[in-house]
């Protein structure tokens, strides 16, 4: 394996842009497992399946073709929620486990952001980063994106849904949200995009740095 970079946290934290930053930054590729999900969720909700049945998740999630990942659609907030429901069965996070870790094994390395990576995926990861930030700041930062798209958004509503996301996965029965014990956390509450990149990349220049020292 390669050099891996496993980033987790919640929704809105801004791990998805980090890991494209440090990606790029790098020249490493990038995977947003949360897009995995996502997309299982949208080929249910097509198929007129229901979020909630394992059998029919898991069934999706097998039949996953990564080419689907592309689709914008799948960034929506509502395909976020719908995500959220499906990754708390287990079936479909055993079907996605292979997916994830043949692209961690890939040379010469990769960066693999959700909710699992450190602490499921991929363990042995030469770097660990939990990126967080306080649940308001997160809503803020989604209901000014929603503003800018045009939508129209309720902070409170936006708080409330945050909210929500966290409790259902950190308290899911398998592979819950939770730091890696080796992880390290980067909380971004009061970091502008550019200041929590400068962080990440100098810790992930340090671990380069190590493991040229091996």
């Amino acid at each position: 394996m390669g050099f891996v970079v496993a980033i987790d946290g919640p929704a809105a934290s801004g791990k998805g842009t980090l890991a494209a930053r440090l990606g790029e930054a790098f020249g490493l590729p990038v995977l947003d497992s949360g897009l995995l999900y996502r997309a299982v969720a949208a080929a249910v909700l097509r198929d007129g399946g229901d979020l909630d049945d394992p059998k029919t998740c898991a069934s999706a999630a097998e039949k996953l073709d990564l080419d689907s990942l592309v689709d914008p659609s799948l960034r929506s907030p509502a395909m976020g929620e719908a995500a959220s429901r499906v990754a708390v069965h287990p079936e479909v996070r055993e079907a996605l486990v292979s997916v994830q870790r043949a692209f961690a094994a890939r040379e010469p390395g990769a960066v693999l952001d959700g909710r699992d990576i450190g602490t499921v995926i991929v363990p042995d990861a030469r770097v660990k980063l939990y990126v967080t930030a306080s649940a308001e700041a997160r809503a803020l930062r989604r209901w000014r994106e929603a503003v800018v798209r045009g939508e129209t958004a309720v902070y409170e509503a936006v708080l409330a849904d945050i909210v929500r996301r966290d409790e259902r996965d950190e308290g899911r029965a398998v592979a819950p949200l939770k730091p890696a014990s080796d992880a390290i956390l980067l909380d971004t509450t009061d970091l502008s995009i550019d200041a929590a990149f400068d962080a990440a990349r100098r810790i992930v220049e340090a671990a380069r740095a190590r493991a040229g020292a091996d």
